[in-house]
């Protein structure tokens, strides 16, 4: 069955979970270190993380600080007062026996997230998004027959953003995952390393007969951590539920897992409900308090979002390739957007251009953009504006000046990259191109009317001039002497 054949008979029903890693320096109710990348095992913890008898948690008001600029990023309401409760379970990677969440008064309430699928625009709702603790996590290794926990991310803050079921397709879970993550990473919620799970997504999906009101039996595949794989998890589970549902069967409301390799979910468990978990309030933290002032001093400092950046692009006109890569990033987007407010226009939008140009690799992505002087790229400008240098070493030149912090003019005299706009000069070397005999057919038959043909006597002549004349100069000369 084929994910078309799906759409035709059945209407998709999605929302999504997104377990979102603040960026705080501490965990949320210890002093031990929120970066666990690539530590040894249980050496980021503290003894609340380890739950020793008698120890209690204190609340990290930074981690609360992030929660209000998710808030306001979501354009979600942010009322005045939450609660943390307890949610009961019992698993090796869970010390205290209970994880420490928000059900009933969560630190956010409402908002939106606004995508575009095949330029159709649509707002996915939100129901609400609450601060917890991560869990630790289980490793198993291969052959043996036990399992080590490391309580490395026990503690770590997390809001869990929680959407209504408005998305109803792959397509746009796959949308949806990529919105939220610009507004989370822009707004400096989380640092967004999807490879060391700073956003993890839970795709629930369920379908219904087209025209049925009442929801399916939904299935919840969890920890998918890019967003090819929502999109892909999505899709195969879509297609899983519409088969069973064609033979007779019925969908099992259970958690599932994705196997990249396969490109399939799995069953892992049975669905709990909320009852299961026998949520109270903790009596440890008091309530959380969070006054209007206390928003708006946040929200005076908010870095920029993808739609104000997407405003203030547009009067650059660029390409969607080159839009799509200034929006790659918060410090992609920033960096054009301090070009285009203290040099303009023009040179914003050939920066973005030389920018969007460079291939997508660890080093490339490394260059500090805004550490030189913004008069270099100006400089470069110009350069390429004069015919000076062609369009391929301006792509040359703006890597290098951001990485050796030279001048455009330093770099193209050092690697010989600047043009010959003598007039002079270049007419005596075209005289030699064309006074050549091997040019003679060439000649016909541009003057036969096979105008491409003038592109071998182009070349040979920049080949006489060692790849310094103007080729636009040359070409120009070349036609009035034919």
């Amino acid at each position: 069955m084929t994910l078309n054949e799906v759409i035709e008979k059945y209407d998709i029903v999605i929302g999504i979970e997104c377990h979102v890693q603040l960026a705080t320096a501490t965990k949320l109710f210890s002093g031990a270190d929120n970066d666990a990348r690539d530590a040894a095992p249980n050496t980021k913890v503290n003894p609340v993380d380890f739950g020793f008898p008698g120890v209690l948690p204190v609340l990290n008001e930074r981690a609360v600080e992030l929660a209000i600029r998710a808030g306001i990023a979501l354009d979600a309401t942010i009322p005045r007062l939450s609660r943390f409760e307890r949610k009961h379970y019992f698993y090796p990677d869970l010390p205290k026996g209970y994880q420490i969440t928000q059900l009933a008064e969560p630190v956010i309430v409402g908002g939106h997230v606004d995508i575009a699928v095949d330029n159709q625009e649509k707002s996915v709702r939100l129901h609400h998004a609450h601060l917890e603790e991560d869990a630790g996590k289980l490793t198993h290794p291969g052959g043996a027959n036990y399992s080590l926990v490391d309580l490395n991310r026990a503690g770590t803050p997390l809001i869990e953003i929680v959407s209504e079921a408005d998305i109803t397709s792959p397509a746009e879970a796959k949308a949806y995952a990529t919105a939220l993550y610009k507004l989370m990473t822009f707004a400096g919620v989380t640092h967004g390393d999807l490879y060391h799970g700073n956003m993890r997504f839970d795709v629930n999906l369920s379908l219904k007969s087209k025209g049925e009101t009442e929801f399916g039996t939904r299935t919840e595949t969890k920890n998918l951590n890019s967003f090819r794989s929502v999109e892909k998890a999505a899709e195969f589970e879509a297609i899983r539920q519409a088969e069973l549902l064609d033979r007779g069967e019925r969908v099992v409301q259970e958690t599932r897992g994705w196997n990249e390799d396969k490109q399939k979910t799995f069953s892992q468990r049975s669905k709990e409900n909320a009852h299961d978990y026998r949520y109270f309030p903790d009596a440890d933290i008091p309530p959380v308090v969070v006054e209007t002032n206390q928003i708006e001093k946040v929200r005076s400092h908010m870095p920029l979002l993808p739609q104000q950046f997407i405003a203030d692009f547009a009067e650059l006109k660029l390409q969607d390739s080159v839009m799509n890569r200034a929006l790659s990033s918060a410090d992609s987007a920033q960096f054009i957007y301090d070009i285009h407010q203290e040099l303009g226009d023009k040179v914003a939008a050939r920066v973005a251009t030389w920018w969007a140009a460079l291939p997508r690799t660890d080093e490339n992505n490394g260059l500090n953009v805004r550490g030189i002087p913004r008069k270099f790229y100006q400089e470069l400008m110009e350069l390429a504006d004069s015919g000076a240098i062609s369009a391929n070493s301006s792509e040359i030149i703006f890597r290098e000046m951001i990485a050796s912090q030279q001048s455009p003019h330093a770099i193209a005299e050092e690697k010989g990259l600047l043009q010959s706009n003598d007039a002079s000069e270049i007419e005596a070397i075209v005289d030699e191109v064309l006074n050549d005999p091997a040019s003679e057919k060439v000649i016909a038959d541009i003057q036969a009317g096979n105008d491409k043909a003038i592109g071998y006597l182009v070349g040979q002549a920049m080949k006489r001039s060692q790849g310094k004349a103007n080729p636009a100069m040359l070409q120009k000369i070349i036609r009035e002497k034919l």
